[in-house]
């Protein structure tokens, strides 16, 4: 039974609820307290990234791929790992993507797709859903071209969710749900367009 659309979506996240899929496709909603953001305004990108990016190894666009990018952020990464990204998911947020609240950013090889992220976008808040990499360091350029986004294009809140090693990595904390709340408002009422400047 389809329970997402475009307006449960929009509404959930303007609220900080977002959704996830169990094994068997139900569709369960999360409200994380504390909640895990990574500021904007102090990433910097590591020695060895900035070597990468000097390098020129990959091509980075943004939504060109975007269904692309879920179906392959819905791949398991381990043996026993489960998918928390459904058929359903991926059809809804396409919906988003083609309105405008959802973005992916995609790092190519030879013209191949082999890493990427995507998330939703309401003014100035981006809430990073997830991220794959099949290439070395693919989706560390991904994301760091997401925050040059974010940067330049002046969002006040870049979301993700739980912490875990790989968004720490990134520098994300934890904050309590009721900063988070507040960032929130401000956030989504701040109009920010998600654009590339080269």
């Amino acid at each position: 039974m389809k329970t997402l659309s475009v307006n449960l979506l929009l509404n959930a996240y303007k609220q900080g609820v977002f959704p996830m899929s169990d094994a068997q496709g139900e569709i369960n909603w999360y409200f994380p307290n504390p909640r895990a953001i990574i500021p904007i305004e102090t990433y910097k990108p590591s020695k060895s990234l900035r070597n990468i990016l000097n390098r020129k190894i990959f091509e980075v666009k943004i939504n060109t791929s975007f269904v692309e990018v879920m179906r392959a952020c819905s791949v398991p990464r381990y043996t026993g790992d489960g998918c928390w990204i459904s058929e359903e998911m991926i059809a809804a947020y396409s919906e988003l993507n083609k309105l405008g609240f959802a973005h992916s950013v995609e790092a190519f090889q030879n013209g191949i797709l082999v890493g990427g992220l995507y998330g939703v976008q309401i003014g100035g808040v981006f809430f990073g859903e997830s991220m794959f990499t099949n290439v070395s360091n693919a989706s560390k350029v991904a994301f760091h071209e997401l925050l040059e986004i974010l940067k330049k294009q002046r969002f006040l809140l870049l979301d993700t969710q739980f912490i875990n090693e790989n968004v720490e990595r990134y520098g994300a904390i934890e904050i309590p749900r009721k900063l988070f709340l507040e960032k929130l408002e401000v956030a989504i009422s701040t109009p920010c367009e998600f654009k590339m400047i080269k």
